[in-house]
């Protein structure tokens, strides 16, 4: 059986639908679905029970997740505007450790999601050696709360045998819609550009940037999930540990952008405005995985290319969900 917490979220819910598609129905799913419409997530979806977060280790649970012989720990509060830091502390920190202390006790295979949020203003470099680790300063509450789940982990003396720590980067992708202000930018401008008006992008406040010039390493969802399940089992590989999961290929807000208007087959229109001086102090302008680790853990595992995977996410999902726009 496999438990996926997040599991109806952006992340969890594609792995889900990949993991069906495989022949794995053997699914429980952990999250909290509340007044959101994460739901519409899970439609389509097989698996064997849903379970909310906050009751997962309430002992009501106990006989099922006894048989959890894998362990995908998606879950967690994402937004990087959120600011209170003990609620943080409790849902992102204690509960993946709980998770993690579950999965060394029966040893099964533990997969967790981390984050590129780690990294902060990327003066240290995108480098993840574990040495380097401890060293890294986080420039939000988010960030900082997956800074210390590595941080532990690393030091903690009884692991399972097999896992993993991914720092994402930026990922997109279908099943985001309910992540409002922290969606892509790929769905933002297919909202603006289906609404016929022009996509917005922040103004760059370094001399160094050209408007919309801010890079990222965009990552698509169904790569991610690809990697996960690959590394996911015990028998393939036998290494463990925290990797980056990005494609080492930094792009421009504006190459996304584009790609968005010409999947839609429409000429762009872009308009620059001021970033929110809330913001300006924490905000990234450059992002690029080092890829070397995971490279070598997959050797010949291809990403998506940035126009490839924009072209698939509006053409075989925003498309058909939006089919007059």
């Amino acid at each position: 059986m496999i438990l996926i917490t997040g599991g109806a979220g952006f992340i969890g819910s594609v792995l889900a639908k990949q993991l069906n598609d495989l022949g794995h129905t053997d699914l429980v799913i952990v999250d909290k679905l509340e007044d959101s419409t994460k739901w519409k997530n899970l439609r389509g979806i097989k698996y064997l029970e849903y379970i909310h977060a906050d009751e997962l280790f309430s002992g009501e649970y106990d006989d099922l997740i006894a048989e959890a012989d894998l362990v995908f720990h998606m879950g967690a509060c994402s937004s990087t505007t959120e600011t209170n830091m003990d609620f943080l502390m409790k849902n992102n920190v204690s509960y993946s450790q709980a998770l993690f202390r579950f999965a060394a006790t029966k040893n099964i295979p533990f997969i967790y999601a981390s984050s590129a949020a780690t990294y902060g203003n990327g003066e240290l470099g995108y480098s993840d050696a574990h040495e380097n680790i401890e060293n890294l300063m986080p420039m939000n509450p988010y960030g900082y709360s997956k800074q210390l789940v590595d941080e532990w982990i690393l030091k903690e003396e009884k692991k399972p045998d097999h896992w993993f720590g991914l720092k994402f980067f930026n990922v997109y992708g279908p099943n985001e819609y309910h992540k409002e202000d922290m969606r892509s930018i790929v769905h933002k401008s297919f909202e603006q550009i289906k609404a016929k008006t022009p996509v917005k992008l922040f103004r760059s406040h370094r001399a160094e940037f050209k408007d919309g010039q801010q890079l990222r390493d965009f990552v698509y969802v169904k790569d991610v999930v690809r990697v996960m399940i690959e590394l996911a089992d015990p028998e393939k590989h036998t290494f463990s540990g925290i990797y980056n999961l990005g494609t080492g290929k930094a792009r421009s807000f504006l190459d996304l952008v584009n790609a968005t208007y010409k999947a839609m087959a429409i000429a762009p229109k872009i308009e620059f405005i001021d970033m929110p001086e809330s913001i300006r102090g924490q905000y990234q302008y450059y992002t690029q995985a080092e890829m070397g680790k995971l490279n070598e853990a997959l050797p010949g595992f291809e990403f998506t290319s940035l126009e490839d995977g924009v072209f698939d996410y509006v053409q075989s999902h925003l498309m058909k969900e939006n089919p007059h726009c």
